[in-house]
């Protein structure tokens, strides 16, 4: 086996292991997004102006404001899991 085969092979094991870690922080992350981003245009798509009696753009201000936290959280957890294998190299 040659060295580049092996090298593409590790990068390859690294990006899947990568993907793996804090799955659960970002996908919940980004369907909040999708949410609120969803909700922030339903009033002016369809003329919805209130959904029992909250108004979409609030709820989707809020949904917005939760993904945040996440997002953060996820990305955060990726950069000390990455330092902390390369720390072991």
């Amino acid at each position: 086996m040659s060295v580049a085969t092996d090298e593409k092979a590790r990068r390859k094991a690294l990006r899947h292991e990568m993907r793996m870690v804090a799955v659960r922080p970002r996908r919940w992350g980004l369907w909040l997004l999708t949410l609120g981003a969803l909700l922030l245009i339903l009033p002016s798509a369809f003329g919805v102006h209130s959904l029992m009696g909250w108004s979409p753009m609030l709820l989707g201000l809020i949904a917005c404001a939760a993904s945040l936290p996440l997002l953060v959280a996820g990305a955060v957890l990726r950069r000390r899991y990455l330092r902390g294998q390369l720390a072991q190299d």
